[in-house]
This record gives structure tokens, C-alpha cells and sequence, in this order.
């Protein structure tokens, strides 16, 4: 055998093992890596699995879906009547309160009405004491007794000033005063001027005449007073 088949020959030996070891491992990693993905496959598609059996447990049936629509709808026809019901409570409150004021109303005017026929009385009595034969001009013209009619006019008067004070009291119970401003400054909000004039011995803007009463009613004017007012010396 010649140098070079020797040569061969050893190169050939030593490398057929080395080859077949790396053959082996490579096989036993190849066998390995599938082993591993048969488990990792199998593993993840238990896990994957696990969701999914969840859903499919948890996912609701038919009957469950029309047994929570029935109570969305009893829910919701339970809404519908308490509203209803509230705004039938707010509309009959709003009658009640109508009724309320009008008779409130009623009963202001009632009372004052009632109040002023004290009033009328005083002033009935006043007409009364006056005699038949000096309600018209052509008797009384023919009355000769003057101590008869002097005591007849004071009669009247005295009666026409009671009325006069009970009306006043009765307005005021309502809450009416009278305002009898004479010898106060002039208050556009609360007097009315009719004329001025001067007057020496009173100060510029002062009322001096009252041609009609003012009055208030709950510190508001009702009425403002007529009245004159002490003009400006030049």
C-alpha cells in the first residue's frame, strides 16, 4: 500500500465517526425540536382552549336573553308609569294652587266687603238723622225753626265725619293709610302738584295745601296726594 492510500485511508476512518456522531446529534436535536412542539402545540392549544370554554359556558342562552328582555321591559313600563304619575301629581298641584289663590282672593274681598258695611251702617244712620222736610230744597225752604236746622246740619256733619273715621280705620286694617302731607317737602314719588304759588313765610318746596289725600298701601303709593306747593321768591 502506498503513502497516499495510507493517507486516504486514515483521513477516511477518522472522518466517518466524527460525521455519524454529528448525524446522531443532529437527529436527536431534530427528534428534540418536534418533541418540543408536539408538547408546546398540545400545552397552547389546552390554554387556548380554556377562553373558549369560558365564552361558550358564560355566553347566554335564548331563554336567559328573553327572560332579561322581559325585565328591561317591565323596568322600563314601571319608569313610564311613575312618570306619568308625577306629572299627573304636578298638574293637579297646579289646579290645587289655582284654587288656592282664587279663593284667597275671594276671601281678601269678602273680609274688606264685610269690613266696610260697619261703614255704610254709620253712614246710613248719618242720611237717617237728617228729617224728611229738609231732604229737598222745596221743604227745607219752608222750614222756619233755624235753631231746628242748625241742630239737624250738625247732626249730618257729625255722622258723615264718623264715617269718614271708621272708613279710614277699615282701611287700614287692609293695610291702606292714609298720607296727609301738608307742611312736608315736595316727593315727586308720592305727591302730585297741581299749582304753586309763593308764600312769604314758608320755605320753597313745602306743601302748603292738600286738595286731595294720598295713601299707601304696604308702604307702596296707591294713590299720590294732590296737593300745592310753595313756589320760589324772585
Amino acid at each position: 500500500m502506498s503513502f497516499l492510500a495510507v493517507i486516504r485511508n486514515a483521513a477516511t476512518t477518522s472522518v466517518r465517526p466524527a460525521f455519524g456522531l454529528h448525524k446522531g446529534m443532529a437527529a436527536t436535536a431534530t427528534v428534540s425540536r418536534v418533541a418540543f412542539k408536539r408538547t408546546y402545540a398540545t400545552e397552547n392549544g389546552k390554554e387556548e382552549a380554556k377562553p373558549e370554554e369560558k365564552e361558550q359556558s358564560a355566553a347566554p342562552t335564548t331563554e336567559d336573553l328573553v327572560k332579561q328582555l322581559a325585565e328591561k321591559d317591565k323596568k322600563l313600563a314601571e319608569l313610564q308609569d311613575a312618570y306619568l304619575r308625577t306629572l299627573a301629581d304636578q298638574e293637579n298641584l297646579r289646579e290645587r294652587s289655582r284654587k288656592e289663590i282664587a279663593s284667597t282672593k275671594e276671601f281678601a274681598i269678602q273680609k274688606f266687603a264685610k269690613d266696610l258695611l260697619d261703614t255704610v251702617d254709620i253712614l246710613n244712620m248719618a242720611l237717617a238723622s237728617v228729617p224728611t222736610e229738609l231732604r229737598s230744597k222745596e221743604t227745607a225752604l219752608g222750614v222756619k225753626d233755624v235753631e231746628k236746622l242748625a241742630d239737624q246740619f250738625s247732626n249730618l256733619y257729625t255722622g258723615v265725619s264718623m264715617t269718614e273715621t271708621e272708613l279710614v280705620k277699615t282701611l287700614k286694617r287692609h293695610g291702606v293709610e292714609q298720607d296727609n302731607p301738608e307742611g312736608e317737602a315736595f316727593d315727586p314719588n308720592k305727591h302730585q302738584a297741581l299749582f304753586q304759588a309763593p308764600m312769604p313765610d314758608k320755605e320753597a318746596g313745602t306743601i302748603f295745601a292738600v286738595q286731595k289725600m294720598g295713601y299707601m298701601i304696604k308702604g307702596r303709593v296707591l294713590r299720590p296726594a294732590q296737593v300745592g306747593v310753595v313756589a320760589e321768591t324772585q
